[in-house]
């Protein structure tokens, strides 16, 4: 499994429980004097991370899976990241993130309210902005699209703003960050509920739902 071109919480806390088969309260500390906090009991795990894991390789977050599920697994990945990120500790204001909608090809600002008054009323306040370019690779490899709960953020990979990619499908995208958006308050055992039966459900009322589903097993198989 590989992570999006930005972390988000519900990214990293999707990825460990897949590293671990264990249900994932992640909390984003900006605690620099506990980098890494792990409270596992049973099926459930309870990990506490200091934002600069938000930009972790697969291999460190890997690690962090390995330790949750055995406590004494070595740890020199981890060690070397925090040591070479240490200038990255927070220290004072938050740093303030850059809003960009407008691409080269797609307005998300233009997608975001279509989609906002079409199926959700007007009601979801979530901001959205294209994500930040990262490595080459295949779009079936990376993530389209996340929401981040703390800063109540959509980000949308930019390898879709391409004449090349149907304004459905980027809409279909944006509908699902949305939803996850519009879902904050559903919860299961205390954590939220990120692709539950309500989820899939209303997911499906996408108008152009199965036909974005094709097209991206066309394009990306």
């Amino acid at each position: 499994m590989l992570l999006p071109f930005y972390h988000s919480e519900d990214s990293i806390r999707s990825f460990l429980e897949g590293v671990t088969r264990k249900n994932i309260s992640l909390v984003i500390t900006d605690n620099s004097s506990s980098m890494l906090s792990i409270k596992a009991c049973g099926s459930d795990a309870k990990v506490r991370l200091h934002r600069m894991f938000l930009s972790a390789g697969n291999e460190v977050l890997r690690e962090i899976g390995d330790y949750i599920k055995k406590r004494k697994a070595d740890t020199p990945g981890i060690k070397q990241f925090i040591e070479e990120n240490a200038g990255v500790i927070k220290r004072g204001k938050p740093r303030k993130i850059r809003i960009r909608t407008g691409g080269n090809h797609r307005d998300l600002r233009e997608i975001f309210q279509s989609v906002n008054e079409e199926y959700f009323a007007g009601r979801v306040t979530a901001r959205i902005t294209w994500g930040l370019k990262g490595p080459r690779r295949a779009a079936r490899s990376r993530t389209l699209g996340s929401y981040c709960c703390s800063t109540h953020l959509i980000r949308i990979n930019p390898i879709l703003d391409s004449r090349h990619v149907p304004k459905y499908f980027l809409s279909y995208i944006v509908y699902h960050e949305m939803l996850h958006a519009d879902m904050k308050d559903c919860t299961k055992e205390g954590r939220r509920s990120v692709h539950g039966k309500e989820f899939k459900r209303r997911e499906k009322k996408f108008k152009d739902y199965q036909k974005a589903l094709e097209w991206e097993k066309r394009r990306w198989p």
